[in-house]
């Protein structure tokens, strides 16, 4: 049996924004990963999805399902017309349509698996060009953060049609990750906030260039450029929630958690992807590491993760 598995990803600063040129800050969420598994035989290609509870082969997929598609986009890359027979599994603990990159993970376990069972082994930058186009079907016009940092599993700084460059961490900071527990597809935001930018393209690229400046400043935080404390990128942190309102991609839901880790004792609180539900993140420390997650849990969160960035 052929075996791969990808983590979820949390965007720290520039969403949306990244969309348009600007530089964006993530990082990989291994605490949840997204697992595919390959066994050969049969006399078809079986997909099986048992999370959303679906089942279907090769032949009859969608044009424009993912999986699918990720699966006969490896097989081009090796050379392939089609996979053989064989029956590919895929399971996952990330969340769907909450920010976190499920997608982008369900994809890159699939190629990697399929390329295991082709034979064709697969460099990341690979495994993150194949997917990149799955992610067209996902969100319309993806900026490419989300299978970069999923396929590299690193933490990084990225600019739209440039090589990504790996976030080095200097100095720890400690997240919590709330999830509201509303599913929102990223292509629907991302197409909202396209609609809006081309009605008033002058003011839309203002905020964008604010988001932009905030991941520039945030980066060289957390690299160790500059006088500035880890703590101070929970300002930054409010700064970028208080834009992407601007953009109208908040929620109630995430108001209500972004309200409740502030109050609480976070550093700061933004909401993190597209928006209009999914998940947030929190800036905190050992002391309140405790009382944020509480006070998300109170708040409504159907889900608290914490990770920790460290040198």
């Amino acid at each position: 049996m052929m075996r791969a598995s990808a983590p979820g990803k949390a965007i720290l600063f520039g969403e949306h924004a990244v969309v348009y040129g600007q530089p964006a800050l993530a990082i990989p969420l291994t605490q949840v990963q997204a697992t595919a598994a390959i066994q050969p035989g049969g006399n078809e290609f079986w997909i099986e999805a048992p999370d959303v509870r679906r089942r279907y082969t090769l032949a009859e997929a969608a044009p424009d399902d993912a999986l699918a598609a990720a699966v006969r986009l490896t097989c081009a890359r090796a050379g392939e017309a089609a996979p053989p027979p064989a029956v590919l599994s895929l399971a996952s603990r990330i969340p769907i349509a909450s920010g976190l990159g499920s997608g982008a993970a369900a994809c890159t376990a699939v190629v990697r698996a399929t390329a295991q069972l082709l034979g064709c082994p697969l460099d990341d930058s690979d495994v993150s060009a194949i997917v990149f186009e799955t992610e067209k079907m996902l969100h319309g016009t993806p900026s490419g953060i989300d299978n970069t940092v999923v396929a590299f599993g690193l933490p990084v700084y990225f600019v739209r049609g440039q090589p990504p460059v790996p976030l080095r961490a200097a100095l720890s900071f400690q997240l919590l990750i709330g999830d509201t527990g509303v599913a929102s597809p990223t292509k629907a935001a991302v197409a909202d906030v396209r609609a809006a930018w081309q009605k008033d393209p002058q003011r839309y690229q203002k905020i964008f260039q604010a988001v932009g400046d905030l991941a520039r400043e945030a980066r060289n935080i957390i690299e160790g450029r500059g006088n500035r404390p880890a703590a101070f990128l929970g300002e930054l942190m409010n700064r970028n929630h208080a834009l992407l309102r601007e953009l109208d991609v908040s929620s109630p839901e995430l108001e209500n958690l972004v309200t409740a880790a502030r109050a609480a004792g976070a550093l700061g609180a933004k909401l993190s992807g597209a928006g209009r539900g999914g998940s947030m993140l929190a800036l905190v420390t050992p002391a309140s590491e405790a009382a944020v997650r509480k006070a998300l849990e109170q708040a409504g969160a159907q889900r608290v993760m914490g990770t920790t960035i460290t040198p």
